[in-house]
């Protein structure tokens, strides 16, 4: 029987560097939300979207969201709180979870069926990645102390997946421990807790939208698809 598919897609900050009026979630991108976006392209290839929302702004959400099957939890102080929350939401320990930053608001489906495909094939967490184009300097203060091989270094995207009895156990021990190494991505978490992260192909559309820069290119896009 096929395990159960669920995406969490995290939508509770503020987003301040894209100096908009609302939530990042919340600006709209060729007449739907970021957060839209992003919820439908995770229906359509996962059973169940868990949304997380900070408790001021679930009512807009739920209006923007109204015809799609969602569930709501509310945002905690920090993301990893945030997302255990989504988690516990999830009654079945066996379930393939992704977890998604409504941010990646042009995320491919494709991408997000490679990411389930390989969850459901076995691994414990995956992150799909893209090449980094930049060259890459490890600095101190001003002073440059090496420049990375940049054929080894890849920018990790969202969704990633994971087991989710796994992840669970991983915030779990995150949350009770408080260790000075703070988790940026859930994959880096599940590097911490000791479980093999394995990576699939990502792709360039589904990048952050941070800057207002981001939402311009964004903008431009969406008026070619």
């Amino acid at each position: 029987m096929r395990r159960e598919t669920v995406a969490v897609v995290a939508a509770a900050g503020q987003g301040t560097r894209l100096g908009a009026a609302v939530p990042k979630a919340y600006v709209e991108l060729g007449g739907r939300t970021l957060l839209e976006r992003s919820v439908a392209t995770m229906a359509s290839v996962v059973d169940r979207v868990v949304v997380v929302v900070s408790p001021e702004m679930e009512a807009e959400a739920r209006g923007i969201l109204s015809g799609y099957a969602v569930q709501f939890v509310h945002g905690g102080a920090e993301r990893a709180d945030s997302i255990y929350a989504a988690l516990n939401a999830v009654p079945l320990d066996d379930a393939c979870i992704l977890v998604h930053d409504a941010a990646r608001a042009l995320t491919p489906p494709e991408m997000v069926s490679r990411v389930v495909d390989a969850v459901l094939g076995g691994a414990a967490a995956v992150v799909p990645v893209v090449p980094v184009a930049d060259t890459v300097k490890r600095v101190a203060g001003d002073a440059v102390e090496e420049t990375l091989d940049r054929s080894v270094l890849r920018a990790a995207q969202t969704p990633q997946g994971f087991d989710l009895r796994q992840l669970r156990e991983a915030n779990e021990k995150y949350l009770a421990e408080d260790p000075s190494f703070v988790a940026t991505d859930d994959a880096s978490l599940m590097e911490w807790f000791g479980a093999p992260v394995t990576t699939v192909e990502g792709d360039p559309m589904a990048f952050k939208i941070t800057t207002p820069l981001d939402l311009r290119l964004a903008e431009s896009l969406v008026g070619t698809l």
